[in-house]
């Protein structure tokens, strides 16, 4: 997918979904990000201390994203070059998961769970190598757990990382799921009083219902620019 022509780079795109995907990531990493600020002995549970623990976490979380986006994209180029037809068939299912993802985002359809559920079975293998790291003290030990739990079941991931897959390039792959993880990066930090203001925004139904409709425009965009490049082929 191309979506330059849509006035601005992957990059930016990938951020944006991110950040209004942020009520998600609430519930999947709220609870471990809790769980890392508590783990301080409350004699050492300095600030800085703190946010080292909760930035190594979110770095490891991210290093894994851009991991799997470089597979999924070094799969999607393997499939490109075997079949020349199916590179138009990646793009299309990736319009069509950013779609699944809007409708997700906005509380319309929760479709994407029943594809998280194909994740699990790949979770049920990679969440007790987490156990290693805790308790968590140190940042080396919160950026260990991070990378683990960026394998958790997420149906937006997924979404992303079928663009991934599209984009056939494992360079590029990787940093548009990296750009997609710092999206998310402002919601997961926050804390206190942000954290209730950030959230409530992102919870608002308006707020979720105008992203989802930037995303489906974005993702109709696409198949139309699609359709219109195998017309003139």
């Amino acid at each position: 997918m191309d979506p330059s022509i849509f006035g601005f780079s992957p990059y930016v795109a990938a951020f944006v979904f991110g950040l209004l995907g942020g009520a998600h990531c609430i519930g999947m990493c709220g609870g471990i990000m809790g769980a890392l600020t508590f783990s301080v002995p409350p004699e050492l549970r300095r600030p800085h201390r703190v946010l080292g623990l909760l930035l190594g976490f979110n770095a490891g979380r991210i290093v894994s994203y851009m991991v799997v986006g470089a597979l999924v994209g070094l799969v999607g180029a393997g499939l490109s070059h075997a079949l020349d037809s199916i590179a138009l068939v990646l793009r299309v299912v990736a319009a069509v998961m950013l779609i699944l993802m809007a409708l997700y985002i906005a509380n319309w359809w929760k479709g994407l769970v029943r594809i998280e559920a194909v994740g699990r079975h790949v979770w049920a293998f990679v969440a007790p190598v987490g156990k290693q790291f805790m308790p968590v003290v140190r940042a080396r030990q919160a950026f260990g757990l991070g990378a683990v739990w960026g394998w958790m079941p997420c149906g937006l991931i997924y979404s992303m990382l079928a663009w991934s897959l599209s984009i056939a390039e494992p360079l590029q792959g990787a940093a548009l799921m990296g750009a997609f993880g710092l999206g998310t990066l402002p919601t997961v930090l926050a804390t206190g009083v942000a954290a209730r203001r950030i959230s409530g925004w992102i919870r608002n139904p308006a707020t979720r219902t105008v992203a989802a409709l930037l995303i489906i425009s974005f993702a109709t965009w696409q198949l139309w620019h699609l359709q219109t490049m195998s017309a003139m082929n």
